[in-house]
Parts: structure tokens; sequence; C-alpha cells
């Protein structure tokens, strides 16, 4: 029998069907959170992103964006359009022989917005201008980035939008040198300027004429080294880069790059070591490539792998061990409030520590002598429930559709299109129409769906106005 309270003026008492055994329930009414006005909803951002695939989709069904006669098929362009703004890759023609230089520019100017976030841009070009921004432009900014704090927004952006910049045109120089020795001035300057926007965004699009696209290039050390690298600073974040640069020391970093360094470092040599027994004697891959090209590629796949989409083999032709290792890698993807899809390593290093905490039976979980509000492990297991369900649901409606397809590559598929990273075993052209249907959806749930989660999570968190007497569950 629980200890008998006796209310006070001002509680208010209700009384339970199961009186006799739970006791008195007390009401305690506290003042409610006040609710975000309209300019600050996460939504505005689900319209952003819409408006400009549908800027990009009407761009690209001009007749001078396609090659050949007339225009590009609606579905296609859209396709293509919805796959660029949200950074993910997957394709149904080649970027390099389907679309003309306009259409490419068109695919480049949204890899490149769509990475670095529409309200980021936006707000940089009107700090550009000299325009004031506003406090609901700030709000938005605020939950473009997902910071907490509005102070400071303005520099912060134009800081992001300025180091993303000179990533990209460092890389650039560093492959415009060794495209010119390839292809002609012009030709080698478009090549480094389209593969450092879409390996730093981790966009995944390649417009090389080569066939096979960068496996003809595998032994270019400084390419396939150079965008390598673009990606795996694209993929963690400005903050975890600044953090590193300005401290450089481990022990100095905040609790958030720890967590992401720990994790992504974690990943990347368990995906080497995936690959590269997976895939050791696969002569279809690298079983025909002395030694240390084997780990070479397999480095390469698994830092692209997760979350850009580059690859220098044929996924359509790896062993199926790999590919479905490489699903949960895609799943995961970068860091959060970076180029990178995915539910984001910050969230399952959250998970990972509640658990480990759990199984040794603490009451608060904490990593590297910092405790992790309850409130943030919850918004991690949530994002991480509903990418599950919905990835759940995805590949059962893309199985209806795509009957004639091997369910192990629809199941890549769907989750390459969930994690933006563009990775594909070969089928995504072959779909049909309802087939692109399902994966735009993916690559448009998969770029936002997260990202929304935790900001509308984030606005409504708060006391709550009452809370009712506490009864167990049988659990297990």
């Amino acid at each position: 029998m629980p200890d008998i309270w006796k209310p006070k003026p001002g509680d208010r008492v209700v009384r339970h069907p199961r009186q006799e055994e739970i006791g008195p329930v007390r009401l305690t009414v506290t003042a409610r959170k006040a609710q975000p006005r309209a300019f600050a909803s996460p939504l505005i951002l689900i319209y952003a992103f819409a408006g400009l695939i549908t800027i990009g989709t009407l761009l690209l069904l001009l007749p001078v964006s396609s090659e050949g006669r007339g225009a590009a098929p609606f579905v296609d362009t859209l396709f293509t359009a919805t796959s660029a703004v949200t950074v993910t890759g997957l394709v149904v023609h080649d970027t390099a022989t389907y679309w003309t230089r306009f259409g490419q520019v068109v695919i480049l100017g949204l890899m490149f917005v769509g990475g670095l976030g529409f309200m980021t841009i936006a707000t940089f070009l009107l700090i550009l201008i000299g325009h004031r921004v506003t406090l609901a432009q700030r709000l938005l900014v605020k939950e473009s980035l997902g910071v907490d704090q509005l102070g400071g927004l303005v520099r912060l952006t134009v800081i992001i939008v300025l180091v993303a910049a000179a990533i990209q045109v460092a890389g650039f120089m560093v492959l415009f040198i060794r495209f010119s020795f390839l292809y002609s001035p012009p030709e080698a300057i478009w090549q480094a300027v389209f593969h450092a926007v879409s390996g730093f965004n981790n966009a995944g699009f390649i417009a090389l004429k080569e066939p096979g696209g960068f496996a003809a290039l595998r032994n270019e050390e400084a390419i396939i080294g150079t965008i390598a690298v673009l990606v795996a600073l694209g993929s963690i974040s400005f903050y975890v880069m600044v953090d590193v640069v300005r401290f450089r020391r481990f022990s100095l970093f905040s609790l958030n790059t720890k967590l992401v360094v720990v994790a992504t470092s974690g990943l990347f040599l368990l995906g080497t070591l995936v690959f590269l027994a997976s895939e050791y004697q696969n002569p279809e891959t690298i079983g025909a490539l002395p030694v240390e090209e084997k780990v070479a590629v397999s480095v390469f796949e698994s830092i692209s792998g997760r979350t850009a989409g580059f690859t220098t083999v044929d996924f359509g032709a790896t062993r199926a061990q790999t590919n479905f290792f490489f699903t949960g890698l895609m799943f995961i993807g970068g860091a959060s409030a970076s180029v990178a899809g995915g539910v984001k390593v910050n969230t399952v290093a959250v998970i990972l520590v509640a658990l480990v905490a759990m199984f040794k039976g603490r009451t608060h979980a904490s990593a590297f002598s910092r405790e992790i509000p309850q409130a943030q492990i919850q918004r991690a297991m949530t994002i991480v429930a509903v990418a599950i369900a919905f990835v759940f649901l995805e590949i059962a409606l893309l199985a209806s559709v795509e009957s004639g397809f091997d369910f192990g590559d629809l199941f890549f598929e769907g989750v390459s299109a969930f994690g933006t990273v563009g990775l594909s075993s070969g089928i995504t052209p072959l779909l049909s129409g309802w087939g692109h249907a399902i994966l735009m959806v993916a690559m448009f749930v998969g770029r936002l769906g997260p990202l929304t989660i935790g900001l509308a999570m984030a606005q409504s968190s708060g006391t709550d106005p009452y809370r009712y007497a506490s009864e167990r569950v049988t659990i297990g």
C-alpha cells in the first residue's frame, strides 16, 4: 500500500477506479511553455526544400537541359532534382551523357544549396547585399543549423558558408591540377568544380565521361584521395571541425565532438575491415587487385559508402554480406548539422551510451565524465524508432510494386535513398514510376525527417502540466 498523501490547498485531486490500490493522485498544474511562432516552425524547412526541388525540376524540364530533342520526362527531372537537393546521388540517367552542360550546372547549384541548407545560403545572400536579417529569419536559420541560441547566428552563418566555400575551392584546385593531365583546360575546370562540390556536399553525383565513373580512375590517388577528404570533412559538421582545429587535444573537445570523433572513427575502421574481408577474394570487385590496392579501395568505400555514394566498384557485384553491412552504415549516416543524411552518428552514439549505462545498472547515462540529459536520450530513441518504422514501410512498398527484383537489392536501394547516400546496386534506372516515387519520398524524408523530428521535440519540450501516479508494467 503506497504512502497516503494529504491534499493541500490549491491541489487538484481526482479519483481513480483502483483508488484503493494506487492511492490518491496529485495533479500539479504548471505554466505551459509558450508555443513558438509560426515563422519558427520546422515545417518551413520542408516548404523551402520542396520549393527548391520544384525550381530544379522546372529548370531540368527545359529542352536545353537534356541531350536530344525535346524536354526530359517529368518523372526523371523530378527524381534528379530531388536527388540533387537532398544530396543523395541516385540517378535514373547517367549525369555526364544524359544532361547537357546547362543541366549539369543546374544539378551543381541544387547540390550546393541543398548541402549547406536553403536558409543558410539565403541568409548569407541577404547579408552580402546589405539587408538586415530579421528575427523570423534568424529563427529559421537556428532551426536549419540545429543550434540552441539566437545570438551570433549571423556571424556563424557567414563563417560556415565561407569555410565550406574555402574547403571546396581547395578541393577544386587539387582536382584541377590532376584533371588537367586528363582533359582539356575547360573540361578539367568543369570536372574539378563539379566533383569538389559533389564531394564536400556528399552528393555522389558524377560527371565523368569514362565508363564506370570513378572505377576507371581507381589508380588516380590524387583524385580519389581528394574526394575522400572532401567527403569526410563534409560529413563531420562545421562544429566538429572548429573544435578539432581550435583545441587539437581530445581531452579539450566538447562531448558532442568526442562522440562524433569516436563513433566516426569506429565506423570507418569497421567498414574498412568488413569490406576488405568480405570482398578480398571476390574477382568481380577487388579480388584481382594487389593487396595495397585492395586496402586503398576498402578505405575509400568505407569513407564514401556511409554518406556520399561515390564508389570505385560495382555494388551490384559485391557479396550479400557486404551490402547488408553497408545498409547499416548508410542508415547511420554522418554527424548532426553536417551535409550527410541518416539518423546521424551523434544519435546512435547517445543511444549506445544509454544502453551501456542501463546494462551497468546506472540511473543516468554519461560519457567522458559528462552526463547526457534524459530528454536527449528520448529524442535519439524517438528518431531511430521513427526511422526504422519508415524504412520498414518503404521497403514493404518497394517490394510490393517491384516484385521482379531481388529483395536484397530493393532493401539496399531503399536504405540508400533514406540515408541520402546514393550507393546503388544498379536497379534504380530499371524501377517503375511507382518505385521512383517511393525512392523520392524516402530521399526527402531521409534528408529532413530526423532534423524535423528533433527540432519539433526540442520546441515542444517542457514541464508536463500534470503527472499521474506511476504503476509498473511487466517487460520481457
